[in-house]
C-alpha cells in the first residue's frame, strides 16, 4: 500500500477526496489522506492559496508520504499572474523538484489545479443537483444551459460572475458547498465526472497508476 497525501484548498475538497477518492483508490493499493493547505488549516475553509504555500505544504508532506499531490482551485489562486493552468502546473513541479530534491520520483510529485475550481466538476451532471434545497426544474435548467455553453464542465470560466460556484448561486440561492457539493459529487460519482472532465479524469490516473508503481 501506498501512503498519498492530497494538498486540498477546503473542506469540501477534504471531504471528497477523503470519501470518493479514497474509496476509489484503496483497491489498488493507494491509501489516500487530505490535509488542508496552509492557514485554511486554521480558518476551516478553503482560498488564499498560492504557489508558495502548496510547494511548501507539499514539500512537508513528501517527507512522511510516498507520493503527494494536491487538489486547489485555478480561480482565485493568488500570483497566477496570467499564467494557463498548465504553464502553473509546469512551474509549481519545477518548484517542487528543486525543493525536494533528486531522490523524489516525478510520478509520487503530481501538483494539480482544478481548472477552474471544484465546482465546475459538478457540472458533470446538472440533473444531479435537484436534491438541493429550494432546487426547481427551472433552476436545473438553467445549470444545463451553463453546461451547454461549454465544451466542457472544466472549460466554464472565472471571472467573479461567471465562476462555476458564481453560476451555481445565481441559479440555486441555499446552495451550500460543504453540504450540497459533496453529496451532488457522490450522486455524479467519479465516473461521471471522468466521463465529461478530460483533466480531472488523467490526474485521476495517475494517481491509480501509483499503485502499481515500484516502491
Amino acid at each position: 500500500m501506498i501512503r498519498l497525501a492530497v494538498s486540498v484548498e477546503g473542506r469540501t475538497e477534504e471531504e471528497f477526496v477523503k470519501t470518493l477518492i479514497a474509496e476509489h483508490l484503496s483497491p489498488v493499493g493507494v491509501d489516500v489522506t487530505p490535509v488542508l493547505v496552509g492557514s485554511a488549516r486554521n480558518r476551516g475553509k478553503g482560498g488564499n492559496v498560492s504557489a508558495a504555500v502548496l510547494v511548501g505544504d507539499m514539500r512537508l508532506l513528501s517527507h512522511n508520504f510516498d507520493a503527494v499531490t494536491s487538489l486547489v482551485d485555478f480561480y482565485g489562486f493568488r500570483g497566477r499572474e496570467g499564467r494557463t493552468v498548465d504553464e502553473l502546473v509546469a512551474d509549481l513541479s519545477e518548484e517542487l523538484r528543486d525543493q525536494i530534491g533528486p531522490a523524489a520520483r516525478p510520478d509520487h510529485v503530481v501538483p494539480y489545479v482544478q481548472l477552474h475550481e471544484f465546482e465546475g466538476l459538478l457540472f458533470s451532471r446538472p440533473e444531479a443537483f435537484r436534491t438541493v434545497p429550494g432546487a426547481t426544474e427551472e433552476s436545473v435548467a438553467k445549470l444545463r444551459d451553463v453546461r451547454a455553453r461549454f465544451p466542457s464542465p472544466e472549460d466554464i470560466n472565472d471571472s467573479a460572475t461567471t465562476a462555476p460556484s458564481k453560476r451555481l448561486l445565481e441559479a440555486l440561492p441555499r446552495y451550500w458547498k460543504t453540504v450540497d457539493g459533496l453529496r451532488v459529487a457522490g450522486r455524479i460519482g467519479l465516473d461521471g465526472i471522468r466521463r465529461e472532465c478530460a483533466r480531472f479524469n488523467a490526474w485521476l490516473a495517475a494517481l491509480e497508476a501509483l499503485g502499481g508503481a515500484e516502491r
